[in-house]
């Protein structure tokens, strides 16, 4: 994969700090995996897991399962922690959510994440796009749960109450790291602001499932992380993933540390002792890991008994 990512920070290492055995994983290529990459390069579409490096590809495309990349592959934003490509993207396609509903249907999925790259050069952010897939999907699938992962439409309430109204069981919006590291991780967003498109989203619809999550090993302290999880818990957000950070290449933020999997089962515990609904913690967590387990383990601690 071409990353289009200019110049290393002096703080960056020439290097990856290597990996520590629990975070070396084999991925299964099996005849699955094969089937639903060929599908989906069949239809033209994509996902976070081939275009992000997510480690878990494998294992979820074996179980049939794929979060789905919309609105192309290129970024109109370059995080720092990002493997996805970044520069000027191509015009949205309008045929993308009738395709993407029939690979859902071909392939038999009964939960799917959708997700996309950030679009600030179009008005809304891709936010009614977002809503048409969402529609489409309802209408050829029914009965396949939906989570949508959306960027933060630049703080735009408009935006986000289009794809909230288009009613997703999910509404996924990733913090990633730490205020303090923001603008060294994340320079085009801004912390406050993403905290607001979750609190506000409750707002819109107080009975939407919303989630969240972030990354450990980027330098932040224990206190920070607390704090965080304060931060989104306070904004009636129902779900957590923490997962480790991976440094995509040389060109990207580097990984301070490696991060021991009995201290993510510690975050685990403190986010429980904030009352997140669903968490899940480890090093090779992503938001998209176990979405459909995490979203109904929140219904049925949710739904009133008849």
């Amino acid at each position: 994969m071409v990353l289009n990512i200019t110049g290393r920070s002096k703080d960056m290492p020439s290097s990856i700090l290597e990996k520590p055995s629990w975070l070396r994983k084999r991925l299964p290529l099996d005849a699955m995996t094969r089937k639903v990459e060929a599908d989906l390069y069949a239809r033209g579409l994509h996902t976070i897991c081939q275009e992000g490096c997510c480690p878990n590809q494998g294992e979820c495309f074996s179980r049939g399962e794929a979060s789905f990349l919309i609105m192309g592959e290129i970024c109109t934003r370059n995080c720092r922690f990002c493997a996805v490509k970044s520069g000027t993207p191509s015009p949205l396609d309008p045929e993308e959510p009738a395709r993407l509903a029939e690979e859902i249907a071909e392939l038999g999925l009964n939960y799917v994440v959708v997700t996309s790259v950030t679009r600030d050069d179009l008005p809304d952010g891709g936010a009614s796009h977002f809503a048409r897939v969402v529609e489409s999907v309802r209408t050829h699938c029914p009965g396949v749960g939906i989570e949508v992962l959306i960027p933060d439409f630049r703080g735009s309430s408009q935006a986000l109450q289009t794809v909230v109204q288009s009613s997703p069981d999910v509404l996924n919006h990733n913090l990633e790291t730490v205020s303090r590291l923001y603008r060294d991780v994340r320079p085009q967003a801004n912390y406050r602001q993403s905290l607001g498109v979750l609190k506000q989203a409750k707002k819109i619809d107080p009975k939407m499932i919303t989630k969240s999550g972030f990354m450990v090993g980027l330098g932040e302290s224990r206190d920070e992380i607390l704090g965080l999880m304060d931060d989104i818990r306070k904004t009636g957000c129902d779900i957590l993933t923490i997962g480790q950070y991976l440094q995509p290449s040389v060109n990207h933020f580097p990984v301070r540390e490696y991060i021991c999997p009995d201290v993510f089962a510690q975050y685990a515990r403190e986010a429980e002792k904030r009352e997140f609904l669903g968490v899940v913690s480890s090093p090779f967590v992503r938001s998209s890991y176990r979405a459909g387990e995490l979203f109904r383990k929140v219904v049925s601690l949710t739904s009133t008994p008849t």
